[in-house]
């Protein structure tokens, strides 16, 4: 009996010893990246300079496309929130109809992609393979009519 208990308690403690890993030398990456299990732990980096220097492109060209499309009279939205699809089309309503400037705010929204002989739009997104400004802007104007109007 004596004999069974002395090999358990060797062998307990060799899996024990066999399952801890050894001390990482104090000046490698090992010790100082956290570890799950044998994993390093996944940590998220700040934004380089270069990502913000991206950003901030990003947001110019964003600007000049506001100053490019038509001014959306009456929209209440606040600067920094993003609109929907739905309230972007809804605000090119309220320009003249049937002028250059409707057709380049939906423009602005969907950028034109003409085909040859594409099939009747099923949605608005299909608008922009249309050719001709005339049809592409008559198909705009039926789906944007077609929506609720959003609350404000």
């Amino acid at each position: 009996m004596k004999k069974i208990l002395v090999l358990v308690a060797v062998l307990y403690s060799a899996a024990a010893i066999a399952q801890s890993s050894p001390p990482a030398p104090a000046g490698s990456d090992a010790a100082k990246t956290p570890m799950v299990g044998d994993k390093p732990l996944v940590t998220v980096k700040p934004k380089s300079a270069k990502s913000k220097a991206a950003a901030k492109d990003a947001a110019t060209e964003a600007s000049k496309d506001a100053a490019v499309a038509p001014p959306k009279a009456g929209a209440k939205g606040t600067p920094g929130k993003p609109k929907s699809i739905a309230g972007r089309l809804q605000a090119c309503l309220e320009i003249d109809d049937a002028t250059k400037e409707r057709l380049t705010c939906y423009d602005a929204i969907f950028a034109p992609q003409p085909k040859p002989k594409p099939a009747a739009a099923k949605g608005v997104n299909d608008c922009r393979f249309l050719k001709e400004e005339d049809e592409r802007l008559t198909c705009y104007n039926g789906f944007a009519d077609k929506i609720p109007k959003l609350p404000r």
